[in-house]
């Protein structure tokens, strides 16, 4: 564990309220310059491939939510109290739906309301995050 989080000028870089820096990405794009994650959560519908830093995979086919509700909820949670201390990133294939709505989840446990999460996420990470009501319907139903 390193005690340096992203620099918050990094594209990608979602900052949540409480300062918190997460990184959101497309797994389809090659892996930016600077330093890599320390904790990693990939949103795919298949197992991703091996990294040299710490990841957890979480079962969410692509424009949809994922499988397991509650194992999502508590990655999701350590990602966020990770997050004070070291670099993580959350990716999906194109970086946008699954991410999107993640990062969401995430802001919703920062204290954004879930009724805002989306614009949230939308306004400070990327304008087509979240591409699904079903995906929006999570995100406002998610409990912090």
């Amino acid at each position: 564990m390193t005690s340096d989080t992203w620099d918050p000028t990094t594209p990608g870089i979602l900052p949540l309220p409480s300062g918190r820096l997460i990184r959101g990405r497309g797994l389809r794009e090659p892996l930016p310059p600077g330093p890599h994650p320390d904790y990693a959560v990939y949103l795919l519908g298949k197992r991703p491939p091996q990294v040299d830093w710490e990841a957890v995979w979480i079962h969410w086919p692509d424009f949809w939510v994922p499988t397991n509700r509650t194992t999502a909820r508590a990655v999701l949670g350590e990602a966020w109290d990770r997050a004070a201390t070291e670099r993580v990133e959350v990716a999906c294939f194109g970086g946008r739906g699954r991410t999107g709505t993640a990062l969401a989840c995430l802001a919703v446990i920062d204290g954004v309301p879930p009724t805002g999460a989306v614009q949230y996420v939308r306004d400070n990470y990327d304008v087509k995050s979240v591409e699904t009501p079903w995906q929006r319907r999570y995100v406002r139903h998610f409990k912090p």
